[in-house]
């Protein structure tokens, strides 16, 4: 969870501004994921002013990870997100870090082998 040190408790709402800061992510773009993630739908008060819960933070916190982090792009992380809530929320693959899962000292064909075989379980994965 994203870290606030402005005394509000911890399941304190929170505006764009805390968020934005707090994560490192303008506003515009939390209000451009809005749109693309219809699981994100904060609280909007008079004036269009929003206010996260606790759990769209974390669905943000989440959204961060999925595409600045791990590459996903918006439409990938958005079938994450949705997939992943009738699933396990972290699978045997994300919780290895890449020099766990491939090597350290791994070759660049032995990594080329490791992603393919990640692409063909991803993509099995997205076809169930």
């Amino acid at each position: 969870m994203a870290r606030f040190d402005d005394g509000k408790a911890p399941d304190a709402m929170r505006t764009i501004g805390e968020v934005s800061a707090a994560f490192g992510i303008k506003p515009h773009v939390l209000r451009y994921w809005e749109q693309q993630f219809p699981l994100l739908q904060p609280l909007k008060r008079s004036g269009g002013r929003r206010l996260y819960r606790p759990e769209d933070i974390a669905l943000v916190q989440r959204i961060d990870r999925l595409v600045n982090q791990q590459g996903y792009t918006l439409k990938g992380a958005n079938k994450a997100l949705t997939h992943r809530g009738k699933e396990a929320e972290v699978s045997p693959v994300e919780s290895q870090t890449f020099d766990e899962s491939v090597g350290a000292d791994a070759s660049a064909p032995e990594v080329l082998a490791k992603l393919r075989s990640i692409r063909e379980r991803l993509s099995s994965a997205l076809s169930d």
